[in-house]
């Protein structure tokens, strides 16, 4: 890593394959306070979102037959929103719970490890690691975990299928196996695998308000990074069906907050079931295929890039996971705060007494918005030169680009609002509550305002599930969504099927 790759927007956007001489295209309304840690979290986080908008903003423009790309905004406030959705969600004035008992930091004999166990099954598979009953206290475990080195719960945990990991520093991260191979992967794996003749989709009329309208996307998704892309999708116009196998249900809220704009249905998969025949059917005429399953989990079910290239060429396929698809670690499971545990991140945001957290799970919210991302400009790409198309990012190496460096990230960011076309706000009214890109722009120099209350960036809406309160979407271009056309429905109660 080097200073060059510090987070900023024209680097996410050239590692897309972006053409660099958009990137002025772009312009920053600036916030002190937002996502404020000791590493670049806020410029992180606009800079995924700002090649986000830009690569919708290049499709629509492109769709629409514009001769010049829209312009793009990227406010902080609204990143800084939706980057803690999760926590802005309200449900009939209910907030959601964030994290289960068992997931959280404890002390072991020699450090701490970070253990997850929201989902039933993590939970049962940890507590059967540590030789404890289903019903285990947290003092219980506490207990069990004192007696044992970090590493050893790790590994004891992982061959049980569960997920903890042992807190490392940046330095450890770096000489262990798993982050020398994240390392020396591009901060997106993109590429082709075969030949296909070039997508045709219809033209948009000189509107670039849904540069993603016609695509079908297929979302096997889960948590938070996979959903937040395929969210994003079907802000801009996507039909973005989510599919999930019946016996393993989502988490509530978490379905909630993620599910904006998107259907949900159920299918069992195994081989020779009347859902696989329907699946197989809704996989002819999907343009997008998007997984967040651990890397091979869906080979068994012809899900392979390689695979879907032979069955339905021309597809973009994206396929998110949290470690990268190589190294050791390559087959894992894992989730943001694990990520931030096992990369250094919690080290670098702990102290003496207890390791520490961004203040949002920034590696779920950016990877999704690079997902989004990668899938459109290689929509965009495959308009003219055809092939199947997958996009690889990873957690762990969003978390490597967020760690090259604090003082690399906060001097990029400086950089960057430096050059043309970024502009600061005058004040805090400067969002607007329908997330538009109108709106007036300062040229107040390096002045910055503050972000504090959220509440420009939030909305409700009615839905099946009750009155939602919700962020706002932070993507946002010249003529393009502000919102999302349908709020989300009760997980796996529609039918598989496309609009």
């Amino acid at each position: 890593m080097t200073h060059s790759d510090a987070p900023t927007t024209e680097f996410a956007w050239t590692a897309m394959g972006g053409d660099p001489r958009l990137v002025p295209r772009l312009s920053t309304v600036v916030r002190s306070g937002a996502l404020e840690a000791r590493l670049p979290v806020r410029e992180l986080a606009r800079a995924c979102v700002g090649a986000c908008a830009l690569a919708a903003a290049e499709l629509g423009a492109r769709r629409a037959g514009l001769a010049e790309v829209p312009e793009v905004r990227v406010d902080d406030g609204a990143v800084a929103t939706a980057f803690v959705s999760e926590r802005h969600l309200l449900v009939d004035g209910r907030a959601p719970v964030a994290f289960a008992p068992l997931s959280r930091f404890w002390r072991t004999a020699d450090g701490w490890v970070r253990t997850h166990a929201n989902y039933p099954h993590h939970r049962a598979r940890l507590l059967g690691a540590l030789g404890l009953p289903s019903g285990a206290s947290v003092e219980a475990v506490a207990g069990c975990l004192a007696e044992r080195s970090a590493v050893e719960v790790e590994d004891a945990v992982y061959a049980a299928g569960g997920l903890a990991v042992a807190l490392r520093t940046p330095e450890e991260w770096a000489r262990h196996e798993q982050g020398a191979a994240v390392a020396g992967q591009p901060l997106v794996e993109r590429g082709t695998l075969g030949s296909a003749v070039p997508r045709r989709l219809p033209p948009l009329a000189g509107d670039p308000l849904s540069p993603a309208a016609g695509l079908r996307v297929l979302d096997l998704t889960r948590v938070i990074a996979g959903p937040v892309a395929t969210r994003t999708l079907a802000l801009l116009g996507a039909d973005v069906l989510r599919v999930d196998p019946p016996g393993l249900p989502e988490l509530a809220d978490q379905h909630t907050d993620t599910g904006f704009g998107k259907r949900s249905a159920t299918l069992d998969l195994t081989a020779g079931h009347h859902d696989r025949q329907v699946f197989e059917e809704l996989l002819a005429s999907a343009d997008v295929v998007v997984t967040g399953y651990r890397p091979g989990a869906l080979d068994r079910f012809g899900l392979s890039a390689e695979a879907l290239a032979e069955r339905r060429p021309g597809i973009v396929v994206g396929q998110l996971s949290a470690w990268g698809a190589y190294g050791p670690w390559g087959g894992r499971r894992g989730f943001d705060s694990l990520v931030q545990v096992a990369t250094g991140i919690a080290s670098i945001e702990g102290s003496e007494e207890k390791p520490g957290a961004l203040p949002a799970q920034a590696l779920d919210h950016g990877t999704g918005y690079l997902l989004a991302a990668g899938v459109l400009r290689a929509v965009t790409e495959g308009l003219d030169e055809g092939g199947t198309r997958f996009v690889r990012p990873a957690l762990a190496r969003t978390a490597a680009w967020l760690t090259a460096g604090d003082a690399a990230g906060r001097g990029g960011a400086t950089a960057e609002a430096s050059r043309g076309g970024t502009t600061t706000a005058s004040g805090s009214s400067e969002g607007s509550s329908e997330g538009s890109s109108e709106g007036s722009y300062s040229d107040s120099g390096s002045a910055e305002a503050s972000y504090g209350d959220p509440a420009p960036w939030l909305a409700e809406a009615d839905s099946a599930l009750g009155r939602l309160r919700y962020a706002l979407p932070p993507v946002s271009f010249a003529g393009g969504p502000g919102d999302w056309s349908r709020p989300p429905g009760p997980w796996g109660a529609d039918s598989p099927r496309w609009v």
